[in-house]
C-alpha cells in the first residue's frame, strides 16, 4: 500500500464560479499541461510553474533533430574518406550536405519556437 502521510492528504475543497468560456479555457490549459484541472488550479494558486506538454514535445523534437544532425555529420565525414569517395559521387555528397543544412534550419526554427515560449513565460512572471 502506497498511502500518503496524513499532512499530504488533500481534504479541503475550494469552490469558484466561472463562465462556461472560462471553464473551457481552464480545461484546455490543463490538457496542454497534461495535468488535471484540480492540479492546474492548485499550481496556479500556489504560484508553482506550469510545464506545457507542447514545451516538452518541442524540446524532444529539438533533441531528435540534434541527433539527426550528429548522424548526418558522421555520415558526411565517412563520405569524405578516400574509400567512400570512390563510391560516392559529388552529387551524393552534395545531397548529404543539403540534408545537414535542412536539419540545421529545422533546428533553428525549433529553437525560435522554444525561445518565444520561454520569453513569453518570463514576461508574465516578471510583471507580478
Amino acid at each position: 500500500m502506497n498511502k500518503k502521510p496524513a499532512e499530504k492528504v488533500r481534504k479541503v475543497r475550494i469552490e469558484s464560479y466561472i463562465t462556461r468560456e472560462e471553464h473551457e479555457k481552464v480545461v484546455s490549459l490543463a490538457q496542454q499541461c497534461g495535468i488535471s484541472v484540480s492540479e492546474l488550479i492548485r499550481r496556479l494558486a500556489l504560484g508553482q510553474e506550469l510545464n506545457s506538454k507542447v514545451d516538452k514535445e518541442a524540446f524532444l523534437d529539438l533533441l531528435k533533430v540534434n541527433a539527426d544532425l550528429g548522424r548526418l555529420g558522421g555520415l558526411f565525414k565517412l563520405a569524405l574518406t578516400e574509400k567512400v569517395r570512390k563510391v560516392a559521387s559529388h552529387k551524393e555528397l552534395r545531397r548529404i550536405l543539403h540534408e545537414i543544412e535542412d536539419r540545421q534550419e529545422e533546428l533553428r526554427q525549433l529553437i525560435k519556437l522554444i525561445e518565444k515560449v520561454v520569453l513569453k513565460r518570463g514576461a508574465k512572471g516578471s510583471s507580478a
